[in-house]
């Protein structure tokens, strides 16, 4: 039998074996602590809930439009203004089965065979299968630890080619949790100018910063803003990974159409009280709950940080947004650098689970997550710490 070669070049998650390697170990009664997880351990909000038990209960389950409720969508164009100083109108936005959604549409709406993808590595680990899937080339533009893991104007400028199509900026950065200041982005604003290069601005993690520095990349001028996807979802800022709820937005009226008729041969609309719990989440009114949120992660951040600087042999850059800490385990001459190795030993000789750098593009590293109690956190370090030191 034959395949399709687009469906050949996905790859596996490295992450894979060492989640097949934590339950194996976990049945066997092995105490296991996964700091590897990237969601969010809170409840999602009770206004939230209520709102889709209200409409379940009001017969709200049937078909929807493609790119979602117009009342959705004008809170979103609410939300955008409000929060990120953006102007689009509900007919700019599609609501997808989560930011990854978002992501896979746009890709598919922008790229042809052969195009040329810029993703700074390191990277989310499905961007590079994403943009493969469409037949282009994933062009990684790796970044150091000394600049905060960000690519420069000149690298950008650099990496630049006619067969250049996309680049994709996350801020903040998942695995690094590095945050672009406004200059940084306005300066990468620059390098693009006269050219065709579309921009994905994935913004996931936005209310998750610790400091003032968030910025919408399209906010920051016209030719920015006619040529970025803004991606965002409710998955991390209000703790509703499972409600599948991501959104994108673009000026662009002819890529809107595209990814309308994409969703509507696909999936059509995501599911019909989601929606409505969505314009809750989307309120003003939940804004406390979300601080309240990130405040927990920032007093876990630092508690993480504090321990993890402590250990001798890993070294670390303190995280400006998401919650991830991405540890330098290059010092360890046990590993050479070998993440995955390093991972599979942890998991086996101690019962902790982080995620090997080796996933996002950068061996040498591990990434490992906070989003869950200091208590879990405090054990998590204890027995880290008498690895590296055995």
């Amino acid at each position: 039998m034959q395949y399709s070669d687009k469906i050949l070049t996905l790859e596996e998650s490295n992450t894979l074996a060492i989640s097949a390697l934590a339950q194996s170990l976990k049945k066997s009664g092995k105490e296991i602590i996964n700091l590897s997880t990237g969601e969010p351990d809170f409840d999602t909000p009770q206004a939230i809930k209520e709102s889709a038990i209200k409409a379940i209960n009001e017969g709200f389950s049937k078909y929807t439009a493609v790119s979602g409720i117009l009342e959705l969508k004008q809170a979103i164009s609410q939300k955008l203004s409000r929060e990120n100083s953006l102007s689009y109108s509900p007919n700019e936005i599609i609501v997808s089965n989560g930011a990854k959604h978002s992501l896979f549409n746009a890709f598919g709406a922008v790229l042809n065979a052969g195009d040329e993808v810029l993703i700074p590595s390191p990277y989310w680990v499905s961007y590079p299968e994403i943009a493969k899937y469409n037949q282009a080339i994933p062009i990684f533009l790796p970044t150091a630890q000394e600049n905060n893991f960000k690519i420069t104007p000149n690298q950008l400028r650099d990496a630049l080619t006619p067969r250049t199509k996309l680049l994709i900026l996350n801020s903040p950065s998942n695995p690094t949790g590095s945050l672009y200041s406004k200059e940084e982005l306005e300066a990468l604003g620059e390098v693009l100018k006269g050219s065709n290069v579309w921009v994905i601005s994935d913004e996931i993690y936005e209310k998750l910063t610790y400091s003032d520095g968030f910025v919408s990349l399209a906010s920051l001028s016209q030719d920015l803003l006619e040529r970025t996807i803004t991606i965002n979802g409710l998955s991390k800022s209000t703790a509703m990974t499972g409600w599948r709820m991501g959104y994108l937005a673009s000026k662009d009226k002819t890529l809107i159409k595209a990814i309308n008729n994409l969703q509507g041969n696909s999936t059509s609309n995501i599911n019909s009280f989601t929606q409505m719990a969505s314009i809750t989440a989307l309120s003003p009114a939940l804004e406390g709950e979300i601080e309240t949120m990130r405040g927990e992660f920032e007093r876990r951040r630092d508690f993480a940080f504090a321990k993890c600087s402590s250990i001798p042999s890993l070294s670390l850059n303190l995280p400006d947004g998401a919650f991830y800490l991405f540890i330098n385990i290059q010092k360890l001459k046990r590993f050479d650098g070998d993440s995955m190795r390093f991972c599979k030993a942890l998991l086996e000789e101690q019962g902790v689970a982080l995620v090997p750098g080796v996933a996002f593009g950068v061996d040498g590293f591990v990434r490992m997550s906070f989003a869950t109690s200091l208590e879990i956190l405090e054990r998590g370090f204890e027995k880290i710490a008498k690895f590296v030191e055995d």
